[in-house]
């Protein structure tokens, strides 16, 4: 039987995951031939951890998913630098920017999102491209632009109070930098915190370096001097960083005559308005799904693995509750569920506890006795636990100040990571259980890195490392047996 012919457009974090779970299926690629595109001249990157880039506390080359052999190893077409110019589905044929052209049985459209550029006055030049001094924030390039257009001690604006926004502007006030972040709603991440969180977040970010302007929009950038602002004062920066939001890459979708809205429009198949083509992450519209984040990708990714390779023709992609945590040095913050909750709902308990002085915030939303939602910053054992019970669907403890203060354990809790039930999840990104590390553990996978490699867990956001290493700790404590089968320690450094 001939091997599937299935090629990815894209080669990001959607477009990478789902060529590992087809090969994690189809190893020997009987079943699918698979060529991925890149745009991108380099290997794949995890595009979560490029604040880390940012502040220095990460290399380039940290952050990369594959390295130079994986595709020869993998049995994939990799061909990065290339981009795809057009799709005709009814020749089901994908033309390339080199005049190349592929045919397919199934297409994979993971060309993900890019930034968006407000209309403000001086953001673009005259051909349409960024102004000296303005950058955005969203790829590896754009880090190394950024970073090479900073002068050092030289004061940043950063446009945009979102997620990403203000990782870009932690990042560049620990290297120095005076920050102020423009933002045009009343309080920061407005999508994941409410008002008093946002208040709260806004205090511990100015003890940062970071100052924040709410409630006004740039109308001007005047290059070497900063931004005018919209009630007329001006905020002083010989770099202005955009990061107010992304649009997702549906060029080719549109004139392929795809169903397109905000992004690419998929069933439960992750099937788009044609059978042969698929869409998975940023540029896929999933109606369970919410944007920008890698957890759904990567759901995604696996689903539909599943499906072309044959190896669960049921499987289907319902959506992805998701926990949303803001990656910025002394800043812990999660967010999940439903926040946007006022306390006198009906059929909600809503809790809420401020401590702005020490920068802790605390919301929690239960339905039926199980968390519904929750902001939780500046306490991250709570965080832990209430994420736990989350992702478990279990009942919240009685004691509700306990939980929000981080020292209620959940049902049949854990005191520490390595007293976890074997059915947590660990790692969200990935879907990986604290059994699942153990299991790993005893199949020779001995040590952080090792477990890394075996399952995933800590690839993806980052948060769960420091849980990983905790049980990784705790099984060379108590499995010496296991410890002493491989050479790689609980560090993960080689041991001989």
């Amino acid at each position: 039987m001939n091997a599937r012919q299935v090629v990815v457009v894209g080669y990001g974090m959607a477009g990478a995951r789902f060529a590992e779970e087809v090969r994690r299926r189809d190893p020997d690629a009987t079943r699918v031939a698979l060529t991925v595109l890149g745009a991108e001249a380099h290997p794949a990157y995890n595009r979560v951890l490029l604040s880390g880039v940012l502040a220095g506390s990460l290399t380039q080359d940290a952050v990369r998913l594959h390295d130079d052999t994986w595709a020869e190893r993998q049995r994939v077409d990799l061909r990065t630098g290339l981009a795809a110019q057009r799709i005709d589905v009814g020749g089901r044929k994908v033309e390339l920017a080199d005049g190349g052209v592929l045919g397919y049985d199934a297409l994979v459209l993971a060309t993900g999102s890019r930034a968006w550029v407000p209309p403000t006055e001086g953001l673009l030049d005259g051909s349409g491209a960024l102004a000296d001094g303005v950058a955005v924030f969203r790829t590896l390039d754009d880090c190394r632009r950024i970073l090479a257009a900073a002068r050092p001690g030289a004061p940043v604006a950063v446009l945009g109070g979102g997620l990403l926004g203000l990782e870009a502007a932690r990042g560049l006030a620990g290297r120095g930098h005076p920050v102020t972040v423009v933002h045009p709603v009343d309080h920061l991440m407005e999508r994941q915190l409410d008002v008093g969180c946002g208040r709260v977040l806004a205090r511990t970010l100015g003890r940062l370096g970071i100052a924040v302007r709410l409630n006004v929009r740039a109308t001007r950038h005047v290059p070497g001097r900063g931004l005018v602002l919209s009630d007329g004062s001006e905020v002083p920066a010989e770099l202005v960083v955009v990061s107010a939001g992304v649009r997702a890459e549906t060029g080719l979708a549109v004139a392929a005559g795809l169903a397109v809205d905000r992004g690419v429009l998929v069933d439960d198949e992750l099937r788009t308005s044609d059978e042969h083509v698929r869409a998975i992450g940023d540029c896929a519209q999933h109606a369970g799904t919410a944007g920008g984040l890698v957890q759904p990708a990567w759901d995604q990714a696996a689903v539909l693995a599943d499906l072309l390779t044959g190896a669960d023709p049921a499987a289907r992609y319902r959506g992805t509750p998701v926990v949303t945590r803001l990656k910025a040095r002394d800043v812990d913050l999660a967010a999940l569920g439903d926040v946007h909750v006022d306390v006198d709902e009906p059929d909600a308990e809503v809790l809420c506890l401020q401590d702005p002085s020490r920068g802790r915030y605390a919301k929690l939303v239960l339905r039926d006795e199980r968390v519904a939602g929750a902001i939780v910053l500046g306490a991250p054992d709570a965080a832990a636990t209430i994420t736990q019970l989350y992702d478990r669907g279990a009942p919240a403890p009685s004691d509700r100040l306990a939980l929000l203060l981080g020292r209620a354990l959940p049902a049949g809790g854990a005191a520490s990571p390595a007293d976890l039930p074997s059915s947590a999840l660990v790692c969200r990104c990935n879907t990986v259980t604290k059994g699942q590390l153990v299991t790993a553990w005893r199949a020779g996978a001995c040590g952080v890195a090792a477990l890394r490699e075996t399952t995933r867990a800590s690839t993806g956001c980052g948060s769960c490392e420091t849980t990983v290493r905790g049980i990784a700790d705790w099984l060379a404590r108590t499995e010496p047996a296991a410890k002493t089968a491989t050479a790689t320690t609980s560090s993960g450094r080689a041991a001989s």
